[in-house]
């Protein structure tokens, strides 16, 4: 028939607004900004460095491998590597990015840097309002302004977090598990006492 679906568009569009006078349901739109909609835990928009612990710089997962900065379609992201090591979270000395910018600008929220990461360093924030007057350096982002705590990524993203939770966990534990067996080899061969060389033998 023809204009079927036009009718059937405007019987929803009727649906929905009579309909929001007798059901919050059927309220979809709200009055921004008083009121907000809690933001969807798969949206995304622009990437931060994850950081455990309290001290950013410390805590900060990024070793500096150089991966998303390589494959980054734009090429929005500038790393350097520093030269020296750090101990992070953990005590272990790591390289640390010295330098670690995007420029929002040019990115296109693709997530390709999230997923090429192997250490589970960097994740798409859900937040929106960023808008700046300032189209330079507004724009381009450090890491201290990327930096954001692991609490605030199982905020916005728990089911995801807590994946990534057990999976570092479980990488840690096993790590831990093999440094106490190479602990316990070096004690127990260096408690074994040594073989003595026999001088000879009585007839």
């Amino acid at each position: 028939m023809f204009g079927e679906g036009l009718l059937k568009g405007m019987a929803e569009t009727a649906r929905n607004f009579l309909g929001s006078y007798v059901s919050k349901d059927r309220l979809t739109t709200v009055q921004f900004p008083e009121e907000r909609v809690a933001p969807i835990e798969a949206s995304r928009n622009f990437p931060f460095l994850v950081y455990d612990g309290e001290d950013w710089q410390q805590g900060m997962r990024c070793v500096s491998c150089l991966i998303c900065e390589k494959e980054c379609p734009p090429k929005c992201i500038f790393i350097e590597k520093s030269t020296d090591k750090k101990p992070d979270v953990s005590g272990k000395p790591q390289f640390y990015p010295a330098v670690f910018n995007i420029d929002v600008s040019v990115c296109m929220s693709c997530q390709i840097c999230v997923e090429v990461c192997p250490f589970e360093a960097i994740k798409m924030d859900v937040a929106f309002e960023l808008s700046t007057d300032d189209r330079f350096d507004g724009l381009l982002w450090n890491k201290e302004r990327l930096a954001k705590s692991n609490e605030y990524y199982g905020r916005i993203h728990p089911t995801e977090a807590a994946v990534v939770d057990a999976h570092l966990a479980e990488g840690r534990a096993k790590l831990e598990a093999k440094s106490k067996l190479t602990t316990e080899a070096k004690t127990a061969g260096a408690a074994a006492p040594s073989a003595q060389p026999v001088s000879g033998v009585a007839e």
